[in-house]
C-alpha cells in the first residue's frame, strides 16, 4: 500500500508540474485583464469622475476577472504555446475581449450598475485588453526567433528558396527558427515578384537565373518550395542544380506530411518518383470503402512489395479481418508487426505456407472466413526464371489454379489477380506463365466467384526492380548498368499501383481484366541519369553508365494490351478495361494437368514445350541482345 500510496503522490505532483506553465499564463491573462480594467478606471477618474472613488478591487472588478477568463478559456486561448504565437492567436485574443465585453455589458445592465462604468470606457477596454494580454506573447516568440537565429551551436547553410509563394514564405519563417539554414534570396519565374522581399528575404530573379545567383550569393543548398511542381519543371530545376553543382532539396507535400515521409525535417530529398511525371491519383474512395469496410479479406504473398502495400491501405478503409499467406518466414513476421502496430484492434491471421498447397489455402480461407481473395503472390525476375521454368509454372500457374479452386470452393465473393504487362505477347517465362495465370481466371468455373485481373508494368523500389539496383550502385560507386541505352519500361508506384488494384477490385465484373493507366514509358537511360544527378554527381563524370545488353528474356519495349484485346473505358479515368479473348475453360484444364505431371517429374524440357503449346502467342526470345563491349564500357553523357 506504501508504495501504492508514493506512486499515486509522484503521479500527482507530475501532473502538477506539468500543469504548472498554463496556470502561470492563466493567471498573467488575469492580471492583464484586471490592469486594463483598472487603467481605464483610473483614467475616468482622472478625467472627471471626482465624485466616484477608484478601488483597486470590487465585487464588479471580480466579476469582470470571472467573466473574461471564462472567455479566454471558451476562444482556447490555453491550448497554445507562447512559442509559436502568431495572428491567428491574437484574433483569438480580439475575439474573447470582444465576448468578454458584451458579458460584461448584459451582466452590469441586469444588475443596474452601468451607472458605475462609462461608454467610452467600455470601448476601449477590448482594445487595450488586447494589447495586454498579446503583447507579451509577441515579444515573447520574437525574443526565441532571435535566440534561434544567433545561435552559433550548429554551422549555418546558406540557402537559396526556389518558389516565392505561401510555401516559399512559410519555409522561410521555419527555417528561421527550427533549422540551421541561412535564406539568401528567392527565384520565382512571376516577373512582378521580383525585386521584392517575402519576410525580409529578396526575390533575386527567375529559376532560369539559377546558376549565376548561387555563384553570386556563394549559395550550399537550394530548396525547392513550390507546391504543385510537374515532373518537367522538377527535370529543369535539377538540371540546373547539376549545372550550378549546389545541392539541393524540396518541402515535404502534405500527403508526404500526413503519412510521415517527411516528418523528419524541414526539408527532404527529391525522389525519383518527382521526376517520372506520375499525376496523384484521386480514387472513388465512397466505392472502395464499400466495398472493403467490414469486409475478411486473404491476401496471398502479404510479405511482397505489393501484397504488403495493399494489406497497409486497406486498413485506412476499414477492413474487417485480414488473413496473410507467406512463404517466407521474416517477410510475415515483418508485415504482420506493421499490420499490428497500425491497427493493433483488427482480427489478424498470419498463415506461413505455400500458395500452391491447396491445404495450406483451403486452412488460410477458413480461418477469417475469407470473403475476397487478393492474390499477389508470384515469381517476378525475367532472367532468373528463363532457367528456372518449373518454379514459373509451380508458383505463377499451378498455385493460382490451387487459390482459384479454394476461393470457389469456399463461395469467396470475388478473387482478384494481380497480373503483368508482361503477360502480353509473352517472350519470357515469365510473362508466359502469368498469361496462363490469367487464362486459368478466365477459364468457365462453376460458383458465384467473381474473377477479375489486374494488368500493369514495374513498380517503383519494388523487389527486383531497376531503382534500388540503381541506387546500391550508385552507393558503391557506379558504374550503372543499363542493358540497352533504347530500353523503355512503364512504371509506377507501389501506392499507386495498389490503391488502383483496390478500385479495380471495387468495380470487378465476372472475368474482367483490368489495365492501369502507366503513362508514358521511361527510358531507364534517362532514368539513370536521373537517379545520378539526385546523388549530385554528373553522368559521365563522378559515375558512369554502361550497357550489359539485353538479358534472356527481356523486350526493348512492354505493351499493355494484346492486339485481339479491345481496350476501353471504365468509370475510373485511370482503369481501362481489356476486352479479354476467349478461353476455353476446358482445353485449359487439359493444359493444366499436362504441366501438373511435367512439375511432378521435374521435366523442364516438356515444361517449356507445354508452355507455348497452351499460350499460343508465347515467343521465347532468341538470344539476349548484347551491345558490343567498347561500346558498353564507353561513358554515356548527354
Amino acid at each position: 500500500m506504501d508504495r501504492a500510496a508514493g506512486a499515486a503522490m509522484n503521479a500527482g505532483m507530475a501532473a502538477a508540474v506539468a500543469m504548472l506553465p498554463r496556470l502561470l499564463v492563466v493567471l498573467h491573462d488575469v492580471a492583464m485583464a484586471w490592469l486594463a480594467w483598472a487603467a481605464l478606471e483610473a483614467l475616468r477618474y482622472r478625467i472627471g469622475a471626482g465624485d466616484v472613488e477608484m478601488m483597486l478591487f470590487s465585487p464588479m472588478v471580480a466579476l469582470v476577472l470571472a467573466t473574461q477568463t471564462l472567455a479566454f478559456w471558451w476562444m482556447g486561448l490555453y491550448r497554445g504555446l507562447w512559442r509559436f504565437a502568431s495572428l491567428p492567436d491574437m484574433v483569438n485574443i480580439a475575439k474573447a475581449g470582444g465576448i468578454g465585453l458584451l458579458a460584461i455589458a448584459f451582466e452590469l445592465l441586469v444588475f443596474d450598475r452601468m451607472g458605475l462604468v462609462s461608454r467610452a470606457m467600455l470601448a476601449l477596454y477590448p482594445v487595450v485588453l488586447v494589447t495586454l494580454v498579446g503583447g507579451p506573447r509577441l515579444l515573447y516568440r520574437a525574443w526565441k526567433d532571435e535566440r534561434a537565429a544567433v545561435d552559433a551551436s550548429h554551422p549555418v547553410a546558406r540557402v537559396l528558396v526556389l518558389g516565392a509563394g505561401r510555401t516559399g514564405e512559410a519555409l522561410i519563417r521555419r527555417i528561421g527558427r527550427e533549422a540551421p539554414y541561412q535564406p539568401v534570396g528567392l527565384l520565382d519565374d512571376d516577373r512582378r515578384l521580383h525585386g521584392r522581399r517575402v519576410q525580409g528575404v529578396p526575390v533575386l530573379g527567375g529559376i532560369d537565373a539559377l546558376p549565376a545567383i548561387v555563384r553570386e550569393t556563394g549559395a550550399q543548398l537550394v530548396a525547392i518550395a513550390i507546391a504543385s511542381l510537374p515532373a518537367t519543371a522538377m527535370q529543369r530545376i535539377v538540371a540546373l542544380c547539376d549545372e550550378a553543382g549546389v545541392a539541393f532539396r524540396r518541402v515535404p507535400r502534405l500527403a508526404d506530411l500526413l503519412g510521415q515521409a517527411g516528418a523528419g525535417g524541414v526539408l527532404r530529398e527529391v525522389a525519383i518518383e518527382d521526376l517520372l511525371g506520375r499525376e496523384p491519383v484521386a480514387c472513388d474512395r465512397g466505392a472502395i470503402r464499400a466495398w472493403l469496410a467490414g469486409r475478411s479479406v486473404l491476401v496471398t504473398g502479404a510479405g511482397g512489395s505489393i501484397g504488403a502495400e495493399l494489406c497497409r491501405q486497406m486498413l485506412q478503409w476499414q477492413v474487417g479481418a485480414l488473413t496473410v499467406v507467406e512463404r517466407d518466414e521474416l517477410a510475415l513476421i515483418t508485415i504482420v508487426d506493421d499490420i499490428r502496430r497500425r491497427a493493433p484492434g483488427l482480427p489478424l491471421h498470419a498463415v506461413l505456407g505455400d500458395c500452391g498447397d491447396p491445404a495450406t489455402i483451403a486452412h488460410a480461407i477458413g480461418l477469417g472466413q475469407a470473403q475476397a481473395v487478393l492474390h499477389a503472390a508470384a515469381c517476378k525476375h525475367v532472367p532468373l526464371l528463363e532457367g528456372q521454368v518449373r518454379e514459373a509454372v509451380r508458383n505463377n500457374v499451378l498455385a493460382t489454379q490451387t487459390v482459384v479452386a479454394a476461393s470457389v470452393a469456399a463461395g469467396v465473393d470475388r478473387f482478384v489477380l494481380i497480373s503483368s504487362d508482361k503477360a502480353v505477347d509473352p517472350v519470357n517465362v515469365l510473362g508466359a506463365s502469368k498469361r496462363l495465370a490469367e487464362m486459368v481466371c478466365q477459364a468457365d468455373v462453376a460458383g458465384a466467384t467473381r474473377m477479375a485481373i489486374v494488368r500493369f508494368g514495374n513498380v517503383l523500389d519494388s523487389a527486383g526492380s531497376v531503382v534500388p539496383i540503381f541506387r546500391e550502385q550508385i552507393r558503391r560507386g557506379g558504374p550503372l548498368t543499363v542493358t540497352h541505352p533504347e530500353v523503355t519500361r512503364y512504371f509506377m508506384t507501389i501506392p499507386e499501383a495498389c490503391e488502383l488494384i483496390l478500385q479495380a477490385a471495387a468495380m470487378g465484373e465476372q472475368n474482367s481484366v483490368y489495365t492501369l493507366d502507366m503513362g508514358e514509358p521511361i527510358s531507364i537511360r534517362l532514368l539513370a541519369e536521373q537517379m545520378i544527378r539526385l546523388a549530385g554527381q554528373v553522368p559521365g563524370q563522378g559515375i558512369d553508365i554502361v550497357y550489359s545488353g539485353l538479358r534472356a528474356g527481356e523486350k526493348l519495349h512492354e505493351t499493355l494490351y494484346h492486339r485481339d484485346e479491345e481496350s476501353r473505358m471504365t468509370i475510373h479515368p485511370k482503369i481501362f478495361e481489356a476486352r479479354s479473348r476467349g478461353v476455353d475453360g476446358a482445353v485449359v484444364r487439359r493444359q493444366l494437368a499436362a504441366l501438373q505431371a511435367a512439375v511432378h517429374d521435374y521435366d523442364e524440357a516438356r515444361l517449356h514445350r507445354l508452355l507455348r503449346d497452351a499460350v499460343g502467342d508465347y515467343q521465347p526470345a532468341r538470344a539476349a541482345v548484347v551491345v558490343p563491349l567498347a561500346a558498353g564500357r564507353r561513358n554515356h553523357n548527354r
